[in-house]
């Protein structure tokens, strides 16, 4: 058999392979990446799950940002993102620095919903009433919390 043929194959069986342990859930049901949220089960439910330190002052656009996010985010990702136990994470968290969740990966999860993959908070669906514009500047507004917060 051609050599080409057959080292093809196998990496079409890794890349399977990789992808199928990737997605499959872990002991929590949850499929994923493997960073491990932090245990929430001395938190009284509802509260804040993380503290957020504000920044000093926001650009414009985080300032729309921030509008938006406290009328349409903020009833499950709390008051500046900091998440709500048992409801939703908080977006001021590693979990969702630049290098691992994109600005892209907001967009999506407003247009599309979510699969629970970090977190047992269960399934994001998706939001009604945003525009692309109105997710960037809440992006912008999550961006200069994170930055505050020590995660780029």
């Amino acid at each position: 058999m051609n050599k080409t043929i057959i080292l093809g194959a196998l990496g079409v069986l890794l890349a399977g392979g990789l992808l199928w342990v990737a997605s499959s859930p872990d002991e929590n049901g949850m499929a994923g990446h493997s960073m491990t949220p932090p245990d929430t089960g001395d938190i009284p439910e509802g509260a804040a799950i993380v503290q957020v330190a504000l920044p000093a002052e926001l650009s414009e656009q985080a300032q729309m940002g921030k509008r938006a996010f406290e009328a349409v985010c903020a009833d499950c990702h709390g008051e500046n993102a900091a998440g709500r136990n048992g409801v939703a994470p908080p977006l001021v968290h590693k979990t969702y620095e630049p290098s691992h969740h994109g600005d892209y990966a907001f967009l999506a999860a407003v247009r599309n919903g979510v699969r629970s993959h970090h977190w047992g908070f269960g399934d994001m669906p998706s939001i009604k009433g945003l525009t692309d514009a109105d997710v960037a500047n809440v992006v912008a507004y999550v961006r200069a919390l994170q930055r505050e917060n020590g995660i780029e």
